[in-house]
């Protein structure tokens, strides 16, 4: 753990009468001393010190997104921020040219099994309370939503037309998804009407690729009114606050395209949500900023360091980002080499995408290709931003591998099914450990030296490394 010194633990229940202070949120515990359960079981998962995990809370580095309304048990909450492991979110979902809900409750077990710490519902086709009920069930992860595709299919299942919602509609929208139990919510406020207006005068290559963004813009032009999300946004916060639900605001303007990227519409947005974050901050409303989107390689770092000035120390959550627009069908790729240079500059969640980005909704085997894609570059920037324990992984798997160690190879893999496979599936390869697989043969470079070695040394101890100048990492 990071400190030795024996930690007391408070507790007070989140119910309370009149006489009581409600201890609503994990910002308010942790500002009064108050260590939650949920903070118990992130410092153990991440080998941190409960009180570095509790003053992250309380100056928003870390979040612990959980409703406390959220009906299902055995949940798994995870931390998400400064010094911690880098996260992976999942997206599934239906459209409005596709529902079935069976393919996208076998997406959702794909995530748990495979290592997904979060999981957002999409869907804006079919019955939407009722799929967001069974996914709930399904991934007992932290579990996010959009709100606005809700108060899209209210408006297309009342008035035939989603523009005829109402700013009630989007509140309503936001205020459903709460009271069901999610635990995160992405809320398009950064977006105003006089951002949406300049969205008509800037030449984008891309165009706004967000379809919460777009939703919001075209009925704010529709009606020459402010978006509700930001014009509401301090009645959004009180809501959020009675149920401890975490706000990740959303990057309606993303670029869309490499060939858009930090245009002035996307840095105009970044200014406005950090601004609404500070005041989420100040309701105890634990917050997150999403980022893009379509980034080239030379500025995303850039883009990193340029949110984390506006942001401060607030949780950052980016979709890949992808570094090129040429990927199709390869877009996990494309999107997880961004991934793994925004992880390494401090990107706090990474929003997986699969092969089938741009082309159509994800397979389950999709969802598990994209998932893993990313587990592997949010690892290889834990080795960047905190490699003390991250290297730990690495080197168990390096030395499972030296002494030929097959079974704890496998094991360690980032899929150990996938691994098992492929190293069983040609004629010729000898089960068991101590063999060599059939790339190498009787060549293989930890039989031949080790023995050579052997017959030349014979009381050197041979469960040291081939190279004894090796430095301990």
């Amino acid at each position: 753990m990071g400190s030795d010194k024996p930690e007391t633990y408070f507790f007070i229940p989140i119910f309370s009468y009149s006489n009581y202070i409600i201890m609503a949120t994990q910002v308010t515990s942790a500002k009064r001393g108050v260590v939650t359960p949920e903070m118990i079981q992130v410092a153990k998962d991440e080998d941190l010190s409960v009180n570095l995990l509790k003053n992250g809370i309380c100056n928003g580095s870390i979040i612990i997104p959980h409703n406390t309304d959220r009906k299902q048990n055995d949940v798994r909450h995870v931390g998400i921020g400064h010094g911690l492991r880098t996260k992976v979110n999942v997206n599934i979902g239906t459209s409005t040219l596709y529902q079935n809900l069976d393919e996208e409750i076998s997406k959702a077990k794909v995530a748990v099994k495979y290592g997904g710490d979060t999981i957002m519902d999409l869907s804006d086709g079919g019955n939407l309370d009722f799929i967001r009920e069974k996914l709930l069930e399904a991934a007992p992860i932290t579990f996010g939503t959009v709100p606005v595709y809700q108060a899209y299919a209210h408006g297309v299942e009342k008035y035939k037309n989603p523009l005829s919602i109402t700013a009630d509609d989007f509140l309503r929208a936001f205020e459903k998804h709460v009271k069901d139990g999610v635990d995160y919510t992405t809320i398009h406020s950064g977006i105003t009407k006089e951002l949406a207006q300049r969205v008509l005068k800037v030449r984008r290559h891309g165009g706004i690729v967000s379809k919460g963004g777009t939703i919001t813009a075209a009925w704010m032009l529709k009606y020459d009114k402010e978006n509700p999300f930001f014009e509401h946004f301090d009645y959004m916060c009180e809501i959020a606050r009675k149920n401890d639900v975490t706000f990740s605001l959303g990057d309606a303007l993303r670029p869309g395209s490499i060939l858009d990227s930090h245009d002035e519409l996307q840095v105009a947005e970044m200014i406005n949500v950090a601004r609404l974050a500070k005041r989420a901050q100040e309701y105890d409303v634990q917050v997150m900023i999403e980022g893009p989107g379509h980034v080239p390689l030379n500025e995303v770092a850039a883009n990193v360091r340029l949110a984390k000035s506006l942001l401060g120390n607030i949780p950052y959550y980016v979709l890949g980002p992808l570094v090129t627009d040429i990927a199709a069908g390869y877009d996990h790729i494309a999107s997880a080499i961004g991934a793994a240079i925004s992880a390494a500059e401090g990107v706090d969640l990474l929003c997986y995408l699969t092969p089938s980005e741009h082309l159509a909704l994800p397979t389950a085997e999709e969802v598990k290709e994209g998932l893993i894609a990313y587990r592997i570059a949010g690892h290889a920037g834990d080795l960047v931003k905190i490699r003390d324990k991250a290297i730990k992984w690495d080197r168990a798997i390096t030395e499972s591998r030296r002494t030929l160690n097959w079974e704890k190879q496998i094991a360690l893999s980032i899929n150990p099914e996938e691994a098992e496979r492929i190293h069983t599936r040609r004629q010729g390869q000898h089960e068991g450990n101590n063999v060599p697989c059939t790339m190498c043969g009787s060549a293989c470079v930890y039989i031949m030296l080790p023995q050579q070695r052997k017959e030349m040394y014979p009381h050197q101890d041979s469960e040291k490394p081939e190279n004894q100048n090796v430095i301990e990492m």
